[in-house]
């Protein structure tokens, strides 16, 4: 299946065992749930209390006209159960506003909930309450030619961030013993044309930053002329122009100069107050502690070794025994890692096999690339965002239409709880409520204080023309975008979007507002 090619079979297995539940299935809902029972997704649930009506058949392609009348829920459920009939879906005929208010505790059977289309109040009112129950939480909404989503959830770990460029974990400027002696054991010099060509970069690059570093009293090259010159070592060591080992080791003598021991990102995390860990603390912040450490004992100020080489112009012998020892040095660590995971399990009387071997060597492999996602809660960003944040998205000429769109579409919740109907939901009131509109926009700016700040009136203009309409090639985007988070957030893949992220539709732009 394509799908694993991409998350791997943990990450289906962590697909196959979620269940979700959708609030909504206009267009924006049953795209995004389309994608995920298409990726194999466990279980769904999907509430809505409406009835298919003839304007759905116009932007929803999982209705059709013999579905005028009947339950929205029911026949998207039929529909994308058609799609995957090994997922469990069932529905909910209910108006997800009327299950927040009376039953919230319903939403904490699930993995994650997705919520679209839902207003302002009533956001606020499902974060609380999924927050509470430990819940993730993504909401998406299409409006006219806007789209937005933001996920919620207190705290999300992830090992396996995959990020698309990465620094290989070689060591080539902080070699253990192992790796030291196997570079010892050849010989640069050799008169061998054959072995001279096959000498992998890495052996080249250790021996060459031996050198340089005996020359330059134990310092390695760093300005630019030094670089230079470092490079131009390696050149000389050339016996032929035509040698694809020297020329890789010259491409590569970058990897030379890199910082020896761990980044910042890293450091964050390892600083971080939930590393001081006790018997509540989570798997992934366990294994946090025990690699602080072992970054102050065994790894001499390095995390494990993820023990992977790239590939190289090689002998077939000298290339496998270069990656025995990588992996020797690699296992080494892992046993170290898992003796004082298991270490900190017993002091805290928790079974010291209850975090497994996988996940402890997929953490070892992946320790340099760990992150942690926070978010906070939509009540707070709604009630006090970062006030400088959005002040100067407001006046950026890249990001000003984004944070414009924001703002009306919180303002056009205001102006339906103040007046029961969007802003050009009805025609012949277009005037009055882009007049309406502009004053509500002005009053929670105002409330945010951003006084002085306006939005353009173009773009009021757009918002009542919206009139709250559902389009489906923005649902079908802004579902793509949701899905795609969803899976993020379940497989514990990838790293998910940090803020609130804005579709304009208008100039085609897709934004982050950290706020």
């Amino acid at each position: 299946m394509l799908f694993c090619r991409i998350w791997g079979e943990k990450g289906q297995a962590a697909l196959e065992k979620a269940s979700i539940c959708l609030l909504n299935c206009g267009p924006t809902g049953s795209e995004t749930l389309k994608n995920l029972v298409l990726g194999g997704v466990g279980s769904i649930t999907i509430v809505d209390g409406s009835k298919v009506e003839v304007g759905d058949l116009g932007n929803n392609f999982m209705v059709d006209e013999s579905s005028v009348g009947q339950s929205k829920a029911e026949c998207v459920c039929a529909f994308l159960q058609e799609l995957n009939d090994a997922v469990k879906a069932k529905f909910i005929e209910e108006h997800p506003e009327e299950l927040i208010e009376t039953n919230p505790s319903f939403f904490s059977q699930f993995t994650l909930v997705i919520a679209t289309q839902l207003v302002e109040d009533s956001m606020v009112k499902l974060d609380r309450i999924c927050r509470e129950a430990n819940i993730i939480l993504i909401f998406a909404r299409s409006y006219g030619l806007m789209g937005l989503v933001r996920i919620s959830v207190k705290e999300h770990t992830v090992i396996e961030s995959k990020p698309d460029h990465f620094l290989d974990d070689l060591r080539l400027n902080d070699p253990w013993p192992e790796l030291r002696r196997f570079a010892e054991t050849i010989d640069l010099n050799t008169t061998d044309a054959v072995v001279h060509k096959h000498t992998p970069y890495i052996i080249i690059l250790v021996k060459m930053a031996e050198e340089w570093t005996n020359m330059h009293g134990g310092k390695f090259p760093s300005t630019r002329e030094e670089k230079k010159q470092f490079k131009d070592l390696i050149k000389s060591k050339m016996s032929t122009v035509d040698e694809e080992n020297y020329k890789e080791a010259m491409e590569a003598s970058f990897k030379v100069f890199s910082p020896v021991g761990i980044g910042p990102n890293l450091q964050k995390i390892i600083n971080d107050s939930c590393a001081e860990v006790d018997s509540n603390s989570s798997d992934f912040w366990v294994m946090v502690a025990a690699m602080k450490e072992f970054i102050a004992s065994e790894g001499g100020g390095e995390t494990p070794l993820e023990g992977s080489i790239p590939d190289m112009t090689s002998s077939t012998e000298l290339y496998v025994n270069l990656q025995k020892t990588y992996q020797a040095k690699a296992e080494a660590d892992f046993l170290a890692m898992e003796q004082r995971v298991k270490n900190l399990l017993k002091k805290f009387s928790r079974d010291p096999a209850s975090i497994s071997k996988a996940n402890i060597k997929s953490f070892c492999r992946n320790a340099r690339k760990l992150a942690v996602c926070r978010y906070r809660l939509v009540e707070d960003e709604f009630n006090s965002p970062a006030q400088p944040e959005l002040q100067k998205y407001l006046t950026d000429e890249d990001y000003g239409t984004a944070a414009g769109l924001y703002i009306l579409l919180r303002a056009a919740d205001r102006f339906a709880a103040n007046y029961n109907k969007f802003p050009g939901q009805f025609d012949g009131e277009m005037d009055e409520d882009i007049s309406r509109l502009k004053t509500t926009a002005v009053g929670l700016l105002n409330d945010l204080g951003c006084n002085g700040s306006s939005v353009s009136e173009d773009l009021i203009n757009e918002m009542c023309r919206y009139g709250a309409s559902e389009l489906h090639v923005v649902a079908a985007f802004v579902g793509g975008v949701t899905s795609q988070e969803v899976i993020k957030l379940i497989t514990r893949q990838f790293i998910p979007m940090s803020g609130t992220f804005i579709f304009n539709g208008i100039d085609h732009k897709s934004q982050l507002l950290l706020l």
